[in-house]
Parts: structure tokens; sequence; C-alpha cells
């Protein structure tokens, strides 16, 4: 029997610890804050969206970074077993839009508590308000071995194996703040660039404020850099005093880095993706014929949301107070493309404080990815968020935890 030391008590750090454990080891985890799953608790609006029940391509498909590295590490540990495990720990789950996961009771605190009864169950050894500042080595020759962590008292604790599962550094105030980057950025690895992810936009526009608090449902958004769409999607939106946020932003957010350092991005979002161009002028027809005595601003109102109707009227250059019957065709297929194409262009990001997860971490080409070890230093393992690996909203990247924390926690076993 090896003592594994597990470095951080999140999501990856608990499925870690409990396949380690589950495989005959000593399992201690080691986590700085007052409880387990801190950020845990907050996902999924508090409601924890657990992973996606879609089949293998899917996941791999809202993958962002790295799909490949995942290969082993999600057959090893699918989203049907983990589906499997929350009801072995007694925390029956319902399928929702999108293939999203979540625990009937809408709870992600029971889904902490059945992690923990499964984490009891084993025998796992949890130390709480207890941070690491160091992982020990000992080297003979150019080989690095772990010998085990130190503490911030400076006390030290000895193991054959350390999995390091300290997340990124988004939502700092759950205990994210890339502590153990930097521990393994002292055993040589490297740490790419890190960039806020799955985090609500900036926009140049100044109308955009004047539509705070407004939410879309079922519009099509697209991202554009010059001539190049690098990003569609379909869903919901919202709009923010400083720009946009909603499910479909945020995911087209992570492919931000590649493109807004290079090039203007451009956000596209048709209101009425249901209809074409043709059928929405047909509709627009038949409002008009039943207003054609009605000021322009008064003809939209069962077309769209009220409050993004000025805004509509004033981009379309059509006058509000102008008589509907005088309104040409050629406004008219302004207004449709207006409709159709409502732009508007990135200024930024929001900050990591707001962002759900941080894409960078750990080169992931220093990590073995049939076992998640690295291949600098024998008996170091990687779980979760601190690597390079990051995925769209919908449950997929706390898949990505569960699994690579399970391979991880099962190769301290194999070694």
């Amino acid at each position: 029997m090896k003592k594994v030391l597990v470095i951080g008590g999140g999501a990856a750090g608990i499925m870690a610890a409990y396949s380690a454990a589950r495989s005959g080891q000593e399992v201690h985890i080691y986590e700085k804050n007052e409880k387990l799953g801190k950020k845990l608790f907050i996902t999924g609006k508090g409601r924890c969206n657990i992973t996606n029940a879609s089949d293998m391509e899917v996941l791999f498909q809202n993958v962002v970074s790295n799909y490949k590295f995942l290969y082993s590490a999600f057959y090893t540990f699918t989203n049907e077993q983990m589906i499997e495990l929350m009801k072995e720990a007694g925390v029956p789950v319902k399928i929702e839009r999108g293939n999203r996961v979540f625990p009937v009771s809408d709870k992600s605190s029971d889904v902490i508590g059945g992690l923990e009864r499964l984490l009891k169950k084993e025998g796992v050894a949890i130390h709480l308000k207890s941070e690491v500042s160091k992982i020990l080595t000992s080297q003979q020759e150019n080989d690095k071995t772990v010998m085990g962590i130190m503490l911030q008292d400076g006390s030290e604790v000895k193991g054959e194996q350390v999995i390091v599962a300290t997340g990124g550094v988004s939502y700092p105030s759950t205990g994210s703040t890339g502590d153990g980057m930097s521990m393994t950025e002292k055993l040589g690895h490297t740490k790419t660039r890190l960039y806020p992810a799955l985090v609500p936009i900036e926009i140049e526009e100044e109308w955009v404020s004047r539509l705070q608090g407004l939410s879309l449902r079922n519009v099509s958004v697209s991202f554009s850099a010059g001539k190049k769409e690098f990003y569609q999607n379909f869903g919901e939106m919202v709009f923010t005093h400083y720009g946009v946020s909603g499910p479909v932003i945020l995911s087209g957010s992570s492919y931000l880095p590649k493109y807004e350092k290079k090039e203007r991005v451009e956000v596209c979002v048709d209101l009425k993706p249901a209809l074409s161009e043709k059928q929405l002028d047909l509709r627009i027809l038949r409002d008009f014929e039943e207003n054609k005595n009605k000021d322009f601003k008064n003809s939209l109102n069962l077309l769209l949301p009220r409050k993004i109707i000025p805004i509509i009227i004033e981009l379309s250059g059509i006058s509000p107070e102008k008589k509907i019957h005088e309104i040409t065709k050629e406004e008219r297929r302004q207004l449709i493309y207006i409709i159709k194409n409502l732009k508007m262009h990135v200024k930024g990001v929001r900050g990591f404080e707001e962002a759900i997860i941080t894409q960078g971490g750990v080169k992931v080409k220093e990590i073995n990815p049939a076992t998640m070890e690295s291949k600098l230093v024998k008996g170091l393992y990687f779980a979760g968020e601190i690597m390079d690996v990051d995925a769209l909203t919908g449950g997929y990247n706390l898949q990505i935890a569960w699994s690579t924390g399970y391979l991880a926690g099962l190769s301290t076993a194999r070694e």
C-alpha cells in the first residue's frame, strides 16, 4: 500500500482521492478551504451540471483545448460511469435540455455530500484548512522523484505519490489561485499562457448598455474575425451594462484568445433564426398591413421584445415617426438585415473573477495522457483544470475533472 497525497479538494481532487483509495492506497486530501468542493458548490448556478449525457464523440467535439490528450481519461471513466457513481452515492440525477445532467434536487450541496460519503466509505483522510506550499522531491542524477509535501506551517508529510488538483485561477475566491501551477513550475513544468474562459464579453457599441437585463432565447450567435467565422451556436444570451453574457456567449468566449489580439472580432446575432429572410419579410408585411396608418415605432411589438425595438429602429435608419404605408421596400430590406444580423464588436472580456474556467495551464506534452503522471517527476500526477484542457458549457468541464481525476488515482496503484 502506497501513501497518496492529493492537493486540492475540488471535483478533480475528490475523484482522484476516491479512485486511488478504491484501488487500495492510503489516501490523504489536503484542502486549504474550510470545506471540500467550494467551486463545485457554485457550478450550474448552484445546481451543479454534473456531466453531459451525450455520446463520446459529442464530448470530444466540445473540448476546446487539447481534446486528443483526453482520450484515455474519457474512456477510462465515462460520463455514464459518473451518472452511475452519483446513483451509488445516493444522488439521483435527471437529464435536461442539451443532455445536461443535474441532481434531481437541483442542489450542488447534495452532489458534494454524496461524494464525501464515497470518500468516507473508502477511508480517505480529509485535511481541511491545510494549505500546501511545496512539493518535496529527491533527485538522483537526472531523475526527480516525489517524496511528499510541505504545508504552509512548515511541517512535512511524506508520501510516495502526489496528485495536484488545485484548479486554475478563475473564481479565486473559491481558492483557485494558481498555487499548484507555481509549485509544479518550480519542479520544471511549463505553464502555458492563461486566459479567462467561459466569461462574459465587453462590447464597444454604447447602445448595448441600454439593453441591460434583456434576455434573448432561441437566437443564433456567430463570432468572426475578418472574413473568417470561427464560432456559431444557438441558444440563450443576455445583455449587461458592459456587454453580453449567457450560455452561447460564454461558450464563444473560449475561442477568442486565438483571434482577439490579431483582428477586431465581430459578434453577430440573428434574432429570428427560425425564419428565412423571405419568411421574415412576409411576416413583417403582414404586421405592416394591420398597422399601415401607425408610426413605424409602434409596428414591431408582436415581432420583437419591447426593450430592443428602439435599438432596431435606430440601427435601421428609418424614422420612428414614419407612417407604415410610407416605408419603402429598400427600407424594409434594411430592417430585415438588422434583425437577422445584429452586429456588435468585442472590446474585451471580463476578468478571471467572472470566468467559469481557466484556459491554459500545465503543458499537456509534459504529462503522460495514459496515466496523468508527469513525464518530468516520478510519482507526480495531475488532474482537472490545472492542466491546459478546457471545454464549452454543458457539463463538459466537470467531466474532464472526473475523468482525469479518476485516471490519476487509478494510475497510482498501477505503478
